[in-house]
């Protein structure tokens, strides 16, 4: 048996205090979770965090740094995820947007909304991603490099 598992990115886009989140539809409930997706052929890990967060909020962001790196794997269906978590900054909100299916629509929380919540987390790296980012977790975006 081949184990793979499935690279996925997301985004900490922290406003005043608040972040941006993504009210979802998953395995039938309401849950909030960062921006993130899968990464898909011929895209960088930096476009597809742009593009998710895009897709899925409908704001653009600017990608300023690495927050971390998961590895975990889902109770509900034993798939092994591959987080790579980046820290941005807000640009530009496009509301008329089409989201995503599956996606309710933006929330801007702050940790103490989202802590008070835990049975809507998608999982438990939506808080330990926020807490790293709280506690100053942050990479240079130079450590990703492409293959020569």
């Amino acid at each position: 048996m081949r184990f793979t598992p499935h690279v996925t990115v997301a985004t900490i886009i922290e406003d005043q205090g608040r972040f941006l989140l993504v009210e979802e539809m998953a395995d039938g409930r309401a849950v909030f979770n960062q921006p993130a997706g899968h990464l898909e052929a011929d895209e960088s890990l930096i476009q597809a965090a742009i593009r998710e967060t895009l897709e899925e909020t409908g704001w653009d962001v600017e990608i300023t740094a690495l927050t971390g790196i998961y590895l975990y794997t889902a109770p509900s269906n034993g798939v092994t995820y591959q987080r790579v978590c980046f820290t941005g900054k807000a640009l530009r909100h496009h509301p008329a947007l089409a989201l995503d299916e599956g996606i309710i629509g933006p929330r801007w929380l702050s940790r103490d909304e989202l802590v008070a919540q835990p049975e809507r987390w998608r999982s438990e790296l939506v808080l330990q991603c926020i807490d790293d980012y709280l506690s100053g977790e942050r990479f240079s975006l130079a450590l990703i490099r492409p293959a020569s």
